[in-house]
Order: structure tokens, then sequence, then C-alpha cells
């Protein structure tokens, strides 16, 4: 679920980035005052000088925001790799059981019938993978993938919402992938990753509201 909806997220933002056309802003009063200052006329002895505080005004430009590439590639080879780790042991367990090895999905409608043998070895690293403070337990999974949405917008409070609705899909994926409903700790991870866009939402009408 964690890989599905990070390959979710990246796609919709890239789609997105993809689709934008920069605009060219220019400020015609600015042009204008400028133009009238250089022809006021010579016969009226009056020449237009600008007050030190117009001077000195200039207009703030709006926060650019970048993705963090090598977060990004440190969260995504971090989750291949945690990924191909459980794919070989549960290519393992499925080889114990006489049962052949296909196709990427095949491991979880594999895992997903519960019609396996668990041994005690494969059965401990499992409940330690999704412990409270396991790799694939509900707040590290969740924290991945707001780090991963985060680093992908360059943290950009405006891509909130495109990033929730992302995830969303991802979820959906995984749950077509695996069959049905998502087991109990996946259902407990979409709480907690929409509890934490509820929380970056808020964080970035506070600071707009702050700085407004």
């Amino acid at each position: 679920m964690s890989v599905n909806s990070i390959n979710a997220i990246t796609n919709t933002y890239q789609a997105q980035s993809t689709g934008k056309t920069s605009e060219k802003v220019t400020d015609k009063s600015v042009k204008d005052q400028s133009t009238a200052s250089s022809n006021v006329s010579t016969d009226s002895g009056v020449v237009y000088e600008p007050s030190a505080e117009a001077a000195t005004q200039t207009t703030t430009p709006k926060k650019t925001y970048t993705p963090n590439t090598e977060l990004l590639a440190k969260l995504k080879a971090d989750a291949d790799a945690r990924t191909a780790q459980l794919r070989s042991l549960v290519q393992q367990l499925m080889l114990k059981q006489g049962n052949a090895y296909g196709q990427a999905n095949d491991m979880w409608k594999f895992l997903a019938s519960g019609e396996y043998t668990v041994d005690p070895a494969t059965k401990l690293q499992a409940q330690k993978d999704i412990a409270e403070d396991g790799y694939w337990g509900v707040e590290q999974t969740s924290d991945r993938i707001i780090d991963f949405a985060t680093a992908l917008t360059g943290g950009d409070p405006d891509k909130i919402e495109d990033m929730r609705e992302a995830f969303k899909k991802g979820y959906k994926q995984a749950e077509e992938t695996w069959g049905g409903k998502l087991p109990e700790i996946s259902q407990r991870t979409y709480d907690a990753v929409m509890e934490k866009f509820d929380k970056l939402a808020e964080a970035a009408k506070q600071t707009e509201s702050t700085e407004a």
C-alpha cells in the first residue's frame, strides 16, 4: 500500500507539473509612471523625483517551491529495497509450501488468501516489521508517505489537497490489487495519513493568516 501511494503521488504531481505554463507578469502602472516622469514638460521647470519611500518599495516575489530530489531518491530507494525484501520473504514462504511464484501481484493475492502456514522465523520477522515502531507499522509508513509528498512538492501548501487525493488513489489501487478491503493495519495507516494531511493543511492556514 505504501508503494502504491507513493507511485500515485508521483504520477499526479508530475502530470500537474508538466501541464503548467509559465506566465510573464508586467506592472503596467509602474511602467506608465516611469514614462510619465521622463516626459515632464521642460517649460514648467518641474522635475519629478521619486520619494525615498517610493524608491525603496519593491514587489515581494511569490515564494517558489522545488522538489527535494535528494530526499525523494533516498525514500524511493529505501521503499524499493524494503519491498524487495518483503517479496523475497513471501517467495520463500510460497516455495516451502509448493506454490509457484508468479507475477508481482500474486504475492498480494497469496497473502490475502490466508491459505498458508508461517514458520516461526518468518512470523517473528513479520511481527517485528508491523509493530508500532516497525518499518511497516502505522507511524513509520504514514510518516514516509507524508515525507514523500512534502519532498515531491517542495513543501508547497497549495499542493496538499492534490497529494491527499493522490494518496487516496494509491490506496484504492492497493485494494484492487489485494482483492478487497485491506487489513486493519492498512486502514489504520490510511487514517493516520489523513490526519497528518489535515495537520499540514491547518499549519498552512495559520502561516497564511500570520503573513497576511
